[in-house]
């Protein structure tokens, strides 16, 4: 039986093979994680989940031509079996596309990782058990349905070249939610609580009682006259929106023709007030990266600075043909996967003025706090969405009785230049717990128009 070789050993097996093949133009990218996670219903553990996964992927250009292998198996057979199957694959292979090593000399930023507080499989079991408790507690219409989570992750990227790049990011964090189940005798409502960073930091009855107010505050909602309204998007809606429209913003999409800011660089494409940023060192982000899945440094840019488009996201074959730097966003799904092009910590910048600031100036209208069917209901080609969703009346500036059951439809890039006013309330999507997340604080729209009884 082969003995199994840590990163280091077999990185150093790879290096080795790729000289003695005579390689010139090669690289290394490692992916590691691991994770435990608990899930309580009613009053006991129902599941315990523990798996840990690695693997790497070797690339190599020969002749111009790319080849790739990967494995899971870090042996000294493997490392010479990835050099063979790599270089097979780059002789044998039709394709021109254009392929690169990304070169040394980049200037990568650092940050100070958090203290990796593990916690034991008791210690989350423990905790999801009182969560769940303090759920119950809460409030006395709570019913069975109900239930808690807690888990903790770990990750590790690694990549090196023949240009000398090497290169590692690490990220480790716990997390812990409750889903709340409410009735009234009648119907049935929901709402989520969730904290994430370290598990000690954690405080069982401020994520609880974030759940049932979630749920309790949509009891006895009514539906709204169709027309056209004054709405405030909450920080949730409006960072999910951007989210799933964030695809617009990648070069590879927009020179595919799949995107409507193709072109539009330096060009106004949103509100004077709107700037949005990708971060890739967020302070409060739980997966930083300091270099991308190509080896290029990350760094934080504005993608549209008051209103005008800077800059799209790209990596080094979009930035090669697009004739400019890459941004440092490749991203891979998984060690074996594609390069493609994703954002870090993506997010409308705060600008001025509390929520209740923003119901104030609206009035009269609607305050949106949950849309569903982003998926089914979002072009994120032509940017028109229709979605069914919730949320309360502003009534008189203040937010009145909760509604639902209405559709709000509208288009994602129009949406961008009719922004009225930005809120201070940034808030990031927090169950978006990978290195790829967006947020943004409220903002006010008017005009949008509302299909309901």
């Amino acid at each position: 039986m082969e003995i199994r070789m840590n990163y280091q050993e077999f990185k150093n097996a790879v290096l080795a093979a790729a000289k003695e093949n005579n390689l010139k133009d090669y690289e290394l990218y490692y992916t590691e994680s691991s994770g435990t996670s608990v899930e309580a219903y009613q009053s006991e553990i129902n599941t315990f989940t523990s798996e840990s996964s690695l693997g790497v992927c070797f690339k190599c250009i020969i002749n111009g031509k790319t080849g790739y292998a990967s494995t899971e198996n870090l042996t000294a057979d493997d490392a010479l079996s990835l050099i063979k199957r790599a270089t097979e694959n780059a002789l044998s292979i039709e394709s021109d596309e254009p392929s690169f090593i990304h070169k040394a000399g980049d200037n990568y930023l650092s940050f100070e990782a958090p203290a990796d507080l593990e916690p034991g499989s008791s210690e989350l079991a423990d905790f999801t058990l009182r969560l769940q408790s303090e759920v119950y507690k809460a409030d006395k219409r709570v019913v069975d349905g109900t239930m808690s989570a807690s888990g903790y992750e770990s990750s590790r990227y690694a990549l090196c070249n023949s240009n000398g790049l090497d290169l590692e990011d690490t990220a480790a964090f716990s997390y812990s939610y409750a889903t709340a189940l409410v009735s009234d005798g009648e119907n049935k409502y929901d709402g989520d609580g969730i904290a994430s960073g370290s598990l000690e930091g954690f405080d069982a009855a401020k994520i609880a009682a974030e759940a049932v107010d979630d749920a309790v505050s949509t009891i006895g909602y009514t539906s709204v006259p169709s027309g056209k309204y004054t709405v405030v998007f909450s920080s949730k809606v409006m960072a999910a929106l951007l989210s799933t429209y964030s695809s617009v913003f990648c070069a590879d999409t927009a020179q595919k023709g799949l995107s409507l800011l193709a072109g539009k660089e330096n060009t106004n494409v949103a509100a004077d007030l709107l700037t949005l940023t990708d971060d890739p060192l967020y302070k409060d982000a739980l997966v930083k990266r300091t270099f991308d899945a190509e080896g290029a440094a990350t760094y934080p840019k504005n993608v549209i600075e008051n209103g005008k488009l800077t800059t799209l996201l790209y990596n080094l074959a979009t930035s090669a043909k697009a004739g400019v730097k890459t941004t440092g966003n490749a991203s891979k799904a998984s060690y074996a996967s594609p390069v493609s092009i994703h954002p870090y910590s993506f997010y409308i910048n705060p600008v001025k003025g509390s929520l209740e600031d923003l119901l104030v100036a609206a009035g009269d209208g609607i305050y949106v706090t949950s849309v569903e069917g982003l998926h089914a209901g979002a072009n994120a080609i032509t940017g028109d969405f229709s979605l069914s969703s919730g949320g309360f009346r502003i009534e008189n500036g203040k937010k009145g009785r909760p509604v639902k059951g209405f559709t709000i439809s509208g288009n994602f890039f129009s949406l961008l230049k009719d922004i009225s006013l930005i809120g201070e309330d940034l808030k990031f999507n927090p169950f978006a717990l990978g290195a790829s997340r967006c947020g943004s604080p409220s903002v006010l729209v008017k005009g949008i128009t509302i299909a309901g009884k």
